[in-house]
């Protein structure tokens, strides 16, 4: 099962992030089944390039990649990955890259924590071919429905839901339709919206974190972003990794008895459009 195999991988190359590590897989398994276009492409939102490295591998496909991120650190570690012909250190709405030069645009878990989106959009918009493929992954309005809440009954479901919020730093949960129309006002015309993550598999999730990156933002008293106390503790160093012997039984415990899920919930919504003429 691709999901599987995606876990165990992950779980060997991010050993501090088994939540994480859980949400990854199950959301570039989709992809993979989607299908991940081939060409020229622009990665936004690259981070340090692991995770498409990843991505890529499963997929078995090799495009011809440009990466770009705000974060100098993580730009930093995406030129040194191999896998980005050139990296950009900026932001979405800012693309040092000439019209139209790309046949896709791949972005993973990135558009929600974007301020301002509209230029980002546009931007995607100028640097996509005619008829070429923007394809991102992003929570959506069924995130906290499929949420379990707190842990006590007697604490607040608001509270906790602002609490997520705040840790993923998700800045909204955007319906199949507001996709729609923010692209189509950019001239990208929405062709798929697909849902996954159901309500079992983000409450495995909810449960990962809430013992891990939960347990260290609350320690940092909610001042500190979860890749900023991951800095602080050294855990993004490259090299850390798990032997495959130890990455594939705790991968099997992560994914134990999450069945599927027939409420008809979900988290999140695979999107794919593309450049109008």
């Amino acid at each position: 099962m691709m999901r599987d195999a995606l876990l165990r991988r992950l779980m060997r190359e991010n050993p501090f992030q088994p939540a994480t590590s859980w949400w990854r897989a199950v959301e570039l398994a989709v992809v993979v089944e989607h299908g991940f276009p081939a060409g020229s492409g622009l990665d936004l939102g690259c981070g340090d390039g692991r995770l498409m490295r990843i991505l890529l591998d499963a997929a078995g496909a090799s495009p011809a990649l440009v990466g770009i991120d705000a974060d100098p650190l993580e730009t930093r570690d995406a030129e040194a990955s191999g896998v980005y012909r050139r990296v950009h250190t900026v932001p979405g709405a800012a693309l040092p890259e000439p019209d139209a030069s790309f046949d896709f645009v791949f972005s993973n878990s990135v558009l929600e924590h974007i301020d301002q989106l509209e230029p980002v959009i546009a931007e995607t918009a100028r640097v996509l071919r005619p008829g070429g493929c923007f394809l991102f992954t992003v929570p959506s309005p069924g995130f906290h429905a499929c949420l379990a809440g707190p842990l006590l009954p007697w604490q607040d479901r608001a509270a906790y839901l602002e609490m997520i919020d705040r840790r993923c730093a998700h800045r909204r949960y955007w319906s199949e339709a507001q996709w729609r129309e923010c692209l189509g006002r950019h001239g990208i015309e929405m062709t798929l919206a697909r849902p996954y993550l159901d309500a079992a598999q983000t409450r495995r999730w909810e449960t990962l974190s809430r013992f891990t990156a939960g347990v260290l933002y609350a320690a940092a008293g909610g001042r500190m972003q979860p890749i900023e106390i991951q800095r602080a503790l050294r855990l993004r160093r490259g090299g850390l990794r798990l032997p495959a012997w130890l990455a594939a039984p705790l991968a099997a415990a992560t994914s134990a008895a999450v069945a599927a899920d027939a409420d008809g919930r979900f988290a999140c919504l695979l999107v794919e459009g593309r450049r109008r003429p």
